[in-house]
């Protein structure tokens, strides 16, 4: 595509600011007036690449040991987000929500990408965990939201059932380590500037504008925030 402003986004598809990030990235492109030029590459990132799930798991519990904090302090975090999702025009229901490890989701996603298929899958995957109560680990659930998306059942059996696309998921992990992500949603404007967590649409709109005008694309990334935005680290959400 001639003239591409390209965005690479990292984020984890257990992160809720990244749904959020996702809908104010989409709001700001919906003014952009150069949105047909603009490619989104969805890269990954895992906010415990270790976590191992239980039966008895349940988000309020898992915060409240996460931070060493009280259940009602981590309910009141639960409620904070979800209507920070309503803002945004998402249903976020974290008591239906499944604690699973990323790294299938992501695996499948990479599949995706080489169909052109990455930001359509990505949105079901994050709806699956975030709304719907999904277990976006189990192989099943995943090959039927690949097959939705227009993925071939063949294709997307034959990956879920090895390894396959592992490497790709962590040379994403080990690029956002080069160059310093600490939380995601983190979004990178042509390899030049980049915005930290989930901004308000103007700050995406603004980054846009300001890429597209310049032209020049280099390879160092500048932070064009001061401060961060709502993230999800590896510490937890903020």
């Amino acid at each position: 595509m001639e003239n591409t402003l390209k965005v690479q986004i990292w984020s984890d598809v257990m992160c809720p600011f990244c749904y959020i990030g996702k809908r104010r990235i989409e709001g700001a492109l919906a003014n952009f007036k150069h949105k047909d030029n603009v490619e989104i590459e969805w890269k990954s990132f895992q906010l415990d690449a270790s976590f191992k799930a239980s039966p008895d798991d349940n988000i309020v519990d898992h915060l409240a040991v996460k931070y060493g904090k009280n259940k009602a302090w981590a309910q009141e975090m639960v409620d904070n987000m979800t209507q920070n999702a309503k803002n945004s025009g998402l249903d976020f229901h974290f008591e239906k929500a499944i604690l699973a490890n990323s790294h299938n989701a992501h695996r499948l996603l990479h599949l995706a990408k080489a169909h052109k298929l990455g930001n359509e899958l990505k949105e079901q995957l994050l709806k699956a965990y975030l709304t719907d109560g999904k277990n976006v680990d189990d192989l099943e659930i995943l090959s039927t939201l690949g097959q939705q998306v227009g993925l071939e059942k063949e294709t997307v059996e034959e990956v879920l059932h090895s390894d396959a696309y592992s490497d790709e998921v962590k040379n994403d992990i080990a690029m956002a380590q080069q160059i310093g992500v600490q939380g995601v949603p983190f979004f990178v404007f042509d390899n030049k500037y980049a915005i930290s967590g989930a901004q308000p649409e103007e700050a995406f709109l603004q980054t846009l504008e300001t890429t597209w005008k310049e032209g020049n694309f280099t390879s160092k990334v500048t932070l064009v925030n001061t401060t961060e935005g709502d993230s999800c680290g590896i510490e937890g959400c903020n």
